[in-house]
């Protein structure tokens, strides 16, 4: 069969593609995080108010983690190349102008046009990946890099955003992705070789495109809203009624038209959707976890921005060693829920340390500890999660399935950091309340109630990475990659989802 030999001769430009890709999906994951710590200068030199400010990161996420899906088809259906660099220059844009803006309305045009164009990028990176490395180990190596940068990502632009914003200013958070961007576009550009027969040539699902990018948003703004509103707030259950009803009719629809936006055999696929969930709820424990470590470090232990950064590293340091080291390793040698589940639990256990903190807590006795744990834990768990999520589709579904690992990342992030800021936020007044008695100190007070509730909040975190290791341990069934020729077909897996033997060209 001469179409699957081409898989024994994998493109010679492959480990250079990696460098810009791996570049390109380091700017999109920093730059949820780089802001977040400039926003207080930026608030106050455009005089965005109190109210507003939250639209700073929201615009971001909900143009990013609306428009995923329609992104991931865009990829398959113009090229994983093109649509790659164009959201590259689009990103580069967008951020030249958030650097440059004069006020409220320029900065969150500029939000939402570097979530619109990050949703063209992200889905197309992964996709690439997924059909340039066609050998096992190769893939493995390959995936444990960009795994490791999906996960550490976020603490990079922790670090970033406080050396940015103290040395310079706040609007050099934004003028530091041009760089990033342009270099990426022109190495894409000149070393990406997109695999022929890969793309899918037929026509764009419309109604699927209107349905899921509303559903998405109306999620992603309901979890937003009931962070700073409360879950009650009629707009905030009337966007949650409404999300499930769009997302309803998006299922529907996506199971009727000739060429859906979402094949549903992306999702069904067991391993796939175990995938998808566990990945998403690992999300939601991490992007909480990152917003009270940051309040942790800043408000009651004092550290400078820059200080929060760096004390993120032995975090960033463990999700390395975990993605390269253990799960690029392992990977080809044992099935990936055993590398999945185990790595939940490993970073459960770091969260469950975390559960200990205190006013009085050490940074190297407690934080630190748990830190590694978290990081090698994810870091294993993350790369064969990445890696799965394209197993077994059609090459020309490459770019929507990739998407589905963005959009549970995004969906994930924003239900996080609501969830589990408002059970913090509760159990803090509770703590108030409680202990609020005539000659208490008052500053002393308000410090242990903030850690009471990150405590109460962490350990809801530990519950949901336990849930993420049962769903890995329950629904990734598949057996360990082959090795050689064919290793990466979805018929050497065996998982065996019904579109597994379709993939004449490029190996998953």
């Amino acid at each position: 069969m001469s179409k699957t030999a081409d898989t024994a001769l994998p493109d010679p430009s492959r480990w250079k593609a990696l460098v810009f890709i791996a570049l390109a999906q380091l700017m999109v994951v920093l730059d949820a995080t780089i802001v977040n710590i400039a926003l207080p200068s930026a608030q106050h030199d455009l005089g965005i108010s109190e109210g507003n400010k939250q639209w700073v990161i929201t615009a971001y996420a909900l143009a990013f983690g609306g428009l995923l899906l329609f992104g991931g088809r865009i990829a398959d259906l113009w090229g994983r190349k093109r649509t790659f660099v164009v959201g590259l220059l689009g990103f580069a844009a967008a951020s030249a102008l958030g650097g440059a803006a004069t006020g409220e309305a320029m900065m969150l045009g500029a939000r939402a046009l570097q979530g619109a164009f990050g949703a063209l990028l992200a889905p197309a990176a992964l996709s690439l990946l997924a059909v340039m490395f066609t050998d096992a180990k190769e893939r493995a190596k390959a995936f444990g890099i960009y795994g490791a940068i999906a996960g550490g990502g976020g603490a990079v632009g922790l670090i970033l955003g406080g050396f940015l914003t103290e040395v310079l200013n706040w609007r050099w958070t934004f003028f530091v992705n041009i760089p990033f961007a342009i270099i990426a576009a022109a190495g894409a550009y000149f070393v990406i070789r997109e695999p022929a027969g890969t793309r899918n040539r037929s026509t764009l699902d419309i109604p699927g495109v209107v349905l899921s990018t509303l559903g998405l948003v109306s999620l992603v703004y309901g979890f937003t809203r009931a962070e700073s509103e409360g879950w009650s707030d009629p707009t905030t259950v009337g966007l949650f009624v409404g999300s499930a009803v769009l997302l309803a009719a998006f299922v529907l629809t996506e199971s009727k038209v000739k060429s859906p936006l979402l094949p549903l055999r992306v999702l069904t696929d067991r391993n796939r959707g175990g995938v998808y969930l566990s990945l998403g709820l690992a999300i939601i424990a991490m992007f909480g976890l990152f917003l009270f470590l940051t309040y942790y470090l800043q408000i009651v232990k004092g550290y400078k921005p820059i200080e929060t950064g760096f004390a993120f590293l032995p975090m960033i340091a463990g999700m390395i060693v975990g993605s390269t080291q253990i799960g690029a390793r392992l990977m080809t040698r044992v099935a990936p829920r055993l590398l999945m589940g185990p790595g939940f639990l490993v970073a459960g256990l770091g969260m469950l340390l975390l559960t200990q903190l205190e006013v009085g807590s050490s940074y190297a006795g407690l934080i630190l500890p748990a830190q590694l744990l978290l990081g090698l834990g994810m870091g294993t768990a993350f790369m064969p999660a990445m890696a799965l999520a394209t197993h077994g589709v059609r090459p020309e579904d490459a770019g929507v399935a990739s998407a589905m690992v963005n959009t549970s990342q995004q969906v994930g992030g924003a239900i996080g950091t609501a969830l589990l800021n408002t059970i913090a936020a509760s159990a803090t007044t509770a703590y108030i309340t409680t202990h609020a008695a005539g000659g208490t100190d008052q500053r002393a007070l308000q410090l242990q109630a903030l850690v009471h509730g990150y405590a109460s909040a962490i350990w809801w975190a530990v519950g949901i990475l336990a849930a993420a290791a049962a769903i890995a341990f329950t629904f990734v069934n598949t057996g360990r990659p082959g090795v050689g020729p064919g290793a990466g077909t979805g018929t050497a897996l065996g998982g065996g989802a019904e579109d597994d033997v379709r993939i004449p060209v490029v190996a998953h």
